[in-house]
């Protein structure tokens, strides 16, 4: 194991959680509209098009999350055996994985992810073609969210439904929606929360 400096994750929470809240808009104005532009030469659908890329950012925001928890584990296991303080074990192993972000294996998330949204019934895609197009979006996906999971509180995206009543506070409306329709008829991006609270609102389509 490489050294690790005692702390270094508490102090820098602050700063790691604007970055990354940063990041995820960044993410939303471009490798999210990179994504639709490719997939629109493969289907003229709108719908299925923004379907697709929410799906894409729950099942990267799922997969990044299991993989930090195994990451965790294994890293605990191997710094209990040596550990001594003066910091708690927690924190050693949380200072460990800030420094050492760049062990995550972003590859194995993103052939989870693509796995994931091949079996998901409420998208389809040209038999020709494979969700592997957007790669770029799902690992920048996958990367933020695994940085997300060692931010004290973590950060999470909110879990959406068809159907489900629209919230101001955790949407935007699309530009093509019915502005007098109370329920949501499909995602187009998730929002992000800490501790249930809203911190970006998400885009949601609402119709009749």
């Amino acid at each position: 194991l490489r050294s690790c400096s005692p702390g270094r994750a508490r102090r820098t929470n602050a700063s790691r959680r604007a970055c990354l809240v940063a990041r995820f808009g960044d993410i939303y104005a471009q490798e999210r509209l990179d994504a639709e532009t490719l997939l629109r030469t493969y289907i003229s659908d709108t719908e299925m098009v923004q379907r697709i890329i929410y799906i894409a950012a729950v099942e990267s925001f799922h997969a990044a999350k299991m993989a930090y928890r195994q990451f965790k584990i294994r890293v605990r296991e191997t710094l209990s055996l040596g550990h001594s303080g003066p910091e708690s074990l927690e924190d050693t192993v949380m200072d460990y994985i800030v420094r050492h972000e760049d062990l995550y294996d972003v590859q194995a998330s993103v052939n989870e992810v693509i796995r994931s949204m091949n079996i998901n019934p409420k998208i389809s895609f040209p038999p020709e073609i494979d969700f592997i197009v957007i790669s770029t979006l799902i690992r920048e996906l996958c990367r933020v969210a695994f940085s997300m999971q060692t931010l004290v509180p973590p950060l999470d995206i909110a879990f959406g439904t068809d159907g489900e009543l629209f919230s101001e506070t955790k949407y935007h409306r699309s530009f093509d929606s019915d502005f007098t329709a109370a329920l949501v008829a499909y995602h187009v991006w998730p929002a992000l929360m800490e501790n249930d609270v809203v911190i970006v609102k998400g885009e949601a389509v609402t119709k009749r």
